[in-house]
């Protein structure tokens, strides 16, 4: 279901409309962001998706011009429209091969307007979780998480600033990633990645309580903490033997195959 959209925000769609509807270079308008996903504000510009024909795709792909930003289009303080220009071949290959916060793009997406038989299957096929790699997306987090564990007491027991910080970021990080797929939910990239994480019906009591405590404190207690419920959550299927291991074969030694980084999936 569509969620609530604000008039003003619905004004500016209707204006989005009457101006690319009827241009024959542009085939369909895909309305995103905070609007389609429910969690605007009052000022939240609208963001969009519009689908040029493949010669208007190619001519603008030529001259760096795949973006749309108009301000005349709202009627509303600070309001802007936020679009990108995309063509067919790139949906059909999000459909393919996108990565998690590609396919969140298209969470509550909703056509505007289309001249393209078959887009709203495809759509829908986008978001469709992949229940095909949940099992290996679910070991690679939580191995992630154990190494991130392990990481901050080295890093404690060297006093290094710098990698408290970093391992306190990827705990947080792929505890959340393991939560969001134990819940069948994609990884929306960072700005919403504690909205995504909040709306989860499944995960440990106080979680994201010990995420911000972890953020705030960077040190091996809260680290600790902050596994230690995950690891409890439920059983994983993956020992600490193993954990090191995957780290190895799959960060470690990625770069041989070519293999996008763990934060890409």
């Amino acid at each position: 279901m569509k969620a609530a959209i604000r008039p003003h925000h619905q004004r500016a769609i209707y204006n989005l409309v009457n101006e690319y509807q009827n241009d024959s270079r542009f085939e369909a308008l895909i309305i995103g962001g905070s609007v389609a996903k429910g969690c605007a504000r009052a000022d939240s510009d609208i963001d969009f998706m519009i689908v040029a024909n493949d010669s208007e795709f190619e001519k603008r792909n030529q001259k760096d011009d795949l973006f749309i930003n108009r301000t005349d289009l709202t009627d509303y303080s600070n309001g802007f429209v936020d679009g990108k220009i995309i063509d067919m071949s790139y949906l059909n290959m999000v459909d393919k091969k996108g990565n998690e916060p590609t396919r969140a793009a298209f969470d509550g997406a909703f056509l505007a307007f289309s001249k393209i038989q078959g887009l709203e299957g495809l759509i829908k096929s986008i978001r469709r979780y992949p229940e095909e790699l949940r099992e290996d997306k679910l070991k690679s987090f939580y191995a992630m998480s154990f190494i991130q564990n392990w990481l901050m007491n080295e890093a404690e027991r060297h006093n290094n600033l710098y990698t408290k910080s970093r391992a306190a970021s990827q705990l947080v990080l792929f505890t959340g990633r393991l939560i969001l797929a134990h819940n069948r939910v994609f990884f929306p990239y960072h700005k919403w990645f504690y909205e995504y994480l909040g709306r989860c019906h499944e995960k440990p009591e106080g979680l994201m309580d010990l995420m911000n405590t972890l953020l705030r404190e960077p040190n091996a207690k809260h680290a600790k903490a902050l596994f230690q419920t995950i690891k409890d959550f439920k059983a994983w299927g993956v020992s600490d033997i193993q954990a090191f291991s995957w780290f190895m074969e799959k960060v470690e030694w990625g770069w041989m195959r070519n293999e996008a980084t763990l934060e890409d999936w």
